[in-house]
C-alpha cells in the first residue's frame, strides 16, 4: 500500500547555522649639427594639430582599457561577478528558488515521459561530514565544503523518490576546474564507490530511503560556479539495490538493469538538471553555460 501523498510545505526554509627593466637612451648623434627639419613652414600648425590628437586619442583609448581592467567590466569580470554570486546563494535565497515544492519535467522520462516531481522533505543547510561515504568526501576534500543543501522528491506515484544536491564549495574557479578535470579523465561519476548519499525524512515517502537503496545517481562539478550538484534515487518502498549504475548509463537505449528498467536512471538525471539549471538563473546570466 502506497503512502499517503504528502503536501510540501512551502514555508520551509534554510536552517540558521627583482631588478628592473634596462633603461635605454636615445643620444643625440655624434655626427655634428642636427639635421634641419623638412617640414614646411606653413604645415607646421597642422602636423603639431594631429600630433595632439594623437596622443589624445590613445590616452582616451588607454584610460578606457586602465578603467575596465580596475572595475571588472569585462567578460573576465562578469565572469568572476557570475562565479562569486554563486557562491553566495546557499545563505542569499530562499529554499523554495533552488528547490520548488513541484518540478516539471516535461520529457523527462522514458521514452520522452513527462515527469512531475514533488519536494517531500528539505534537510536543514549544514557541513558534508555526514553527506557522503568517506571515500566521496576525500575525493571533494581538494575544494573544501562551505556548504550542503539538500532536498528529496518523489515522483507521482510516489514509487521513486530522489534526493538532489547543492555542495557550495571554497574553491576557486582553477581548483572547480581541475576537480571537474579529475572527475572526466578518471570517470569518477561512474564508480559506486563514489555514490552520494540519500536524505530520508520520517513520515515521508522517503522513510525508507537509505544507503542500500541507492540505485541511480549522477555526480556534476561546475566549473562556473563553486558547487557541486548530484542526485541519487532508489524505489520508495525500501528495496535494496545490488548493483546501482550511473544515471548517464541508465537512460542509455538498451539499458537493462532494474534501475535502468524503471527510469531511476532519468529520476536522478532529470532533477539533477533542472536544479542545476535553477541556480544558474538564480546567479545571473554570466553562469548560463554548461559546465
Amino acid at each position: 500500500m502506497s503512502p499517503a501523498p504528502v503536501s510540501p510545505d512551502p514555508g520551509l526554509s534554510w536552517g540558521a547555522d627583482g631588478a628592473g627593466r634596462p633603461v635605454v637612451s636615445f643620444g643625440v648623434p655624434e655626427y655634428g649639427e642636427r639635421p634641419r627639419t623638412l617640414t614646411p613652414a606653413w604645415l607646421r600648425p597642422r602636423a603639431a594639430a594631429a600630433a595632439a590628437c594623437l596622443v589624445l586619442g590613445l590616452g582616451l583609448v588607454g584610460g578606457a582599457a586602465t578603467g575596465s581592467w580596475l572595475t571588472g567590466d569585462g567578460a573576465d569580470g562578469k565572469a568572476a561577478t557570475g562565479f562569486s554570486a554563486a557562491g553566495a546563494l546557499w545563505h542569499s535565497v530562499p529554499v523554495d528558488k533552488l528547490f520548488p515544492p513541484t518540478v516539471q519535467g516535461t520529457g523527462a522520462g522514458p521514452g520522452g515521459a513527462d515527469r512531475t516531481w514533488t519536494r517531500i522533505a528539505v534537510a536543514p543547510d549544514s557541513g558534508c561530514a555526514e553527506a557522503f561515504d568517506p571515500l566521496l568526501r576525500k575525493v571533494l576534500a581538494p575544494v573544501g565544503c562551505r556548504r550542503l543543501l539538500r532536498a528529496t522528491y518523489t515522483d507521482a506515484t510516489q514509487s521513486h523518490v530522489t534526493t538532489v544536491g547543492l555542495m557550495f564549495t571554497k574553491g576557486d574557479p582553477a581548483a572547480m576546474s581541475a576537480l571537474a578535470a579529475r572527475f572526466r579523465d578518471e570517470r569518477l561519476d561512474r564508480r559506486t564507490d563514489l555514490m552520494p548519499r540519500p536524505y530520508a525524512a520520517k513520515g515521508t515517502a522517503a522513510a525508507l530511503f537509505g544507503d542500500g537503496q541507492r540505485a541511480a545517481w549522477t555526480v556534476s562539478v561546475l566549473t562556473d560556479a563553486p558547487v557541486v550538484a548530484y542526485a541519487v534515487s532508489g524505489w520508495a518502498d525500501g528495496r535494496t539495490v545490488d548493483s546501482p549504475q550511473p544515471a548517464a548509463d541508465a537512460v542509455r537505449a538498451g539499458a537493462a538493469s532494474a534501475a535502468a528498467q524503471a527510469g531511476l536512471g532519468q529520476e536522478a538525471q532529470g532533477l539533477a538538471d533542472r536544479v542545476e539549471r535553477r541556480l544558474r538563473q538564480t546567479a545571473g546570466p554570466a553562469t548560463e553555460s554548461p559546465s
